[in-house]
């Protein structure tokens, strides 16, 4: 029903090689004018409009119009060059799309209007915005979306209850183009759970005219709408480099290199990154006689007929990236750490507070069709959560037989032994839903971890700039570019919702990136238009809810229904987070270890089983993607002291303590395990494990998730 954008098709083509078609002028031929004398290769810049031309590249005039031949084989989509008929007056405007290419060790490069990295809700409604834009103000700007995943979508985990809001104002017409929204919340129910017994509260979420959804099919839909705009989709690809100009501005992404061993030699199917950049030189072409046409990021060359009715435009610095990786987006952090450095002093006296998070573990089931009601949902508090840690339950009916069922546990827990993805397993055996899931089976699992911090903005000032820092949300505008989505952590806790304002800050960096591509206008108009949004509005009014929960499951429970019932977000007062999440961890001796059942294989499954449900596969011939900054923690500090916590957050058994020859444990790293959900990147106590992006392709295969 719904087209799959897979690597297989659009990947390979900016990796494909073929030889080029074209054969090569004299180029003296062109360094004539009509009457025959030589033209001059100066520019007024200096540059030469001439340079020998020894890469495989070109742009040729045909009845057609240009025709562009890459080394890869690729031809864009949506940088055609368009041009009116020479046969009346007119100009043929040409928007650049420019290939670089390099030496052997060297990357090739790719320009584009907007690069937008993530294809998920934030990422995709940006890229549809955007093309919105150009179509009402009959402009034609290249965006190009890379996707670390295999395909849009297998990355993609939410629970998912969908406000449409966003999508409303987005694509109005959702309903008629058979958007994967069907099923309408029917009952909304809250339970807090003990050990036995389920006990009904009055709903605080409001689901009403909300959708079950699985936001990995959602996000396919998107994608399709995204191509048929015009947008570039690349998925397989992992942006793991971000580029910079002389001014420390943003001006692109690169991917990593594919095809490199453990060992860090090259196999045979070694490809080095691409980069893809902004452009920053617009061109207008006034006559049709153009025979040869063509342009480097570094330098310029231009060969054609006749060379002086080319007309030069201004520079307009246009260089737009937009950050869209999801929570702990691993180049997001890169910008928001660069940023926090230079303003260190300054952040530290605002009292800026830090993000905080949780891990969202979650299965489906298909279940018997007698106990199948679309529509239900349900949330829970309590149990299996002891009561000084935050966290709680969901349960949603979606179509066919489905439920998705998941288990959320912020990750400033106290205890070391406390192990997720156990806690997930003994829910399952609560009477209240195993007599749900009996006679049922699991179809899909996965994990990931999400932003919890919320908003309270403090305003402190660098280089003139007055910077607003939310409670946890990083201001999100950086020189060249901005972090828009769960990336920046929009999420609302008290609605447990954020694929909406996910999409909102994406279609509102949209509107800032067209501004700044289209009329040279600062970036800062998206940070502007967040502030008027209901997006503001509505973190604002939950700011209070999650930090209620720092003086316990009781007392937050207390403050939250005042906040709800009685003062509706109006409080005169901002509650402030605990700890940073990786400092919260207790040292071992404060807590006794946890003695979890062993899995019975019918309702609750051991670590491989549930990992093979999520098809998770990456090449396990590569440099590891999960780095040690210090290899002695582990054994030095971690296991001593810590009683080796990596090895029960994860919900993928990538960490595990091993004997060495010498009868010594030693933390063994499966990266191939890897679900990409983040959680060692924040909950390592010492900070010692950084994540990074493996080859692109690799990692969990979603498909109803």
């Amino acid at each position: 029903m719904y087209k799959f954008l897979s690597i297989s098709s659009k990947s390979n083509s900016l990796i494909r090689r073929h030889q080029t078609v074209s054969s090569l002028l004299t180029p003296s031929n062109y360094f004539k004018n009509q009457s025959g004398s030589k033209i001059s290769s100066g520019t007024p810049n200096g540059y030469s409009y001439y340079h020998p031309f020894n890469q495989n590249f070109c742009f040729l005039w045909s009845q057609g119009g240009f025709k562009r031949f890459f080394s890869t084989g690729y031809v864009p989509n949506g940088s055609n060059l368009r041009r009116l008929d020479g046969r009346g007056s007119g100009d043929l405007n040409g928007r650049l799309f420019v290939r670089r290419f390099c030496s052997e060790n060297s990357r090739e490069a790719m320009e584009y209007d907007v690069v937008i990295v993530g294809a998920g809700p934030a990422g995709l409604a940006a890229a549809i915005r955007l093309k919105q834009l150009c179509r009402d103000k009959d402009v034609d700007f290249s965006v190009c979306v890379v996707e670390k995943g295999a395909e849009v979508g297998a990355h993609i985990i939410s629970g998912n209850v969908f406000e449409p809001r966003a999508l409303n104002e987005l694509l109005p017409n959702w309903k008629q183009e058979e958007a994967p929204i069907s099923v309408p919340v029917s009952s909304d129910k809250f339970w807090f759970l003990t050990k036995d017994r389920a006990f009904s509260l009055p709903s605080p979420f409001n689901n009403k005219e909300n959708y079950v959804i699985s936001l990995s099919q959602l996000t396919r839909w998107m994608g399709v709408k995204a191509e048929e705009l015009g947008v570039e989709i690349y998925p397989g690809f992992a942006a793991s480099e971000i580029l910079y100009n002389a001014n420390n501005n943003v001006i692109g992404i690169a991917t990593n290199d594919m095809g490199i061993a453990k060992d860090g030699y090259k196999k045979d199917t070694f490809q080095r990154g691409v980069e893809l950049r902004g452009r920053f030189l617009s061109l207008s072409l006034t006559h049709r006689e153009v025979h040869f046409f063509m342009l480097s990021s570094s330098w310029c060359s231009i060969l054609f007929f006749p060379l002086h009715l080319i007309k030069l435009h201004k520079c307009c610095h246009c260089r737009i990236t937009l950050l869209a990786e999801g929570c702990r987006g691993s180049l997001s952090e890169v910008c928001r750490k660069k940023l926090i450095a230079a303003v260190a002093a300054i952040r530290e006296k605002s009292h800026a507070q830090h993000q905080t998070y949780a891990l969202g573990i979650k299965e489906v089931w298909e279940i018997d069709e007698s106990k199948h009601k679309p529509g239900t949902v349900i949330h829970t508090l309590g149990w299996p959560l002891d009561h000084k840690t935050y966290g709680g339950s969901f349960l949603y009916h979606m179509n066919d037989r489905q439920i998705a069922l998941g288990l959320v546990v912020a990750l400033n827990y106290h205890n070391p032994f406390l192990s997720p993805y156990h806690e997930f397993q003994k829910l399952k055996h609560h009477s209240a839903i195993k007599q749900l899931l009996e006679g049922g089976t699991v179809i899909q699992y996965g994990a990931r971890t999400l932003n919890e911090g919320g908003f309270q903005h403090t305003c402190y000032t660098y280089k003139n700039m007055i910077l607003v820092k939310f409670q946890s949300i990083p201001y999100p505008v950086f020189p060249g570019g901005a972090i828009i989505g769960c990336s920046a952590g929009f999420l609302n806790v008290p609605k447990i919702k954020g694929t909406h304002t996910a999409m909102k800050s994406g279609m509102l960096a949209a509107e800032a990136a067209f501004g700044a591509v289209h009329e040279g206008l600062n970036m800062e108009t998206y940070w502007d238009n967040l502030k008027n949004s209901w997006v503001w509005e509505e973190l604002r009014r939950a700011r209070n809810y999650r930090p209620a929960f720092e003086y316990g499951l009781f007392p937050g429970l207390a403050i939250s229904a005042l906040e709800h019932y009685i003062l509706r977000g109006r409080s005169p007062f901002t509650l402030k987070h605990g700890k940073p999440d990786h400092e919260a961890t207790d040292v071992a001796r404060l807590h006794s270890p946890i003695q979890y059942p062993k899995p019975d294989g019918v309702l609750s499954f051991d670590v491989p089983t549930s990992l093979h449900r999520s098809n998770t596969n990456h090449e396990h011939d590569q440099p590891g993607h999960l780095c040690l900054r210090d290899p002695k923690i582990p054994e030095l500090v971690n296991l001593p002291e810590y009683a080796a916590p990596e090895s029960q957050y994860c919900p993928a058994r990538v960490y595990e303590y091993v004997p060495d020859n010498e009868n010594q444990l030693k933390l063994q790293i499966n990266a191939q395990n890897c679900l990409h959900c983040k959680a060692c990147d924040i909950k390592d106590p010492k900070q010692n494990i950084e994540w990074t992006v493996p080859e692109g392709g690799g990692g969990p295969g979603y498909s109803v998730m």
